[in-house]
């Protein structure tokens, strides 16, 4: 049986855009929220059958955008949270002497990469196993490391496409499987002409 995903990244917030480690209860900015409501005004056209979301303050803001529009049921899963920083959380990037993404850092009280590929995988096996019942697109609001992980890891059978950080309400379109993807990373829906379009399409 074909699925097909929308995998999505929450909308922009204060935390975003000042370079802090975000915790979970951020809301999404002014930005953030003309953004989701972009991101709705997108995903009305498309009829949507299902959200499986973040449990996450900024993706359940984002989410509520797209149910005021659509109106289509919510699952919450904390197996869609972004990557646990633990105690550095709420920390200016600047502040800090070392890169937070180093492989080789574990965050005190948070998860180290290994124990967030594990998560991610998980993630995976629970947003295929609701798709296989689902007739229609599924739409999934996470955030940018799960939407990296899931893209260059699972999706893509382990092969690196894309290095960028991903855009905030990005569009990643994927059918199959044998997975094939129709968009990655893609913010069109933001732009106002063709000539303006980010993203990768």
């Amino acid at each position: 049986m074909t699925s097909h995903f929308l995998i999505i990244r929450h909308g922009e917030t204060e935390f975003n855009a000042t370079r802090v480690i975000q915790t979970p209860d951020v809301p999404l900015s002014d930005v953030g929220k003309a953004q989701a409501r972009r991101l709705a005004e997108h995903l009305e056209n498309l009829s949507p059958t299902l959200i499986l979301t973040s449990d996450y303050q900024r993706a359940l803001d984002t989410t509520s955008q797209i149910v005021k529009l659509t109106g289509v049921p919510v699952r919450k899963s904390p197996l869609l949270r972004e990557r646990n920083f633990g105690d550095w959380r709420g920390t200016p990037y600047a502040e800090l002497d070392f890169d937070p993404f180093d492989p080789d850092r574990i965050p005190p009280g948070g998860e180290s990469w290994a124990d967030f590929d594990v998560r991610v995988e998980s993630a995976f096996d629970y947003i295929c196993n609701v798709a296989g019942s689902l007739e229609g697109r599924l739409v999934v609001v996470t955030h940018g490391l799960v939407c990296k992980a899931l893209t260059n890891n699972h999706f893509n059978s382990g092969k690196n496409i894309i290095d960028e950080p991903w855009a905030n309400t990005s569009v990643t379109e994927v059918m199959g499987p044998p997975w094939e993807f129709l968009r990655i990373n893609c913010t069109d829906h933001l732009v106002e002409s063709p000539s303006d379009k980010g993203g990768i399409a």
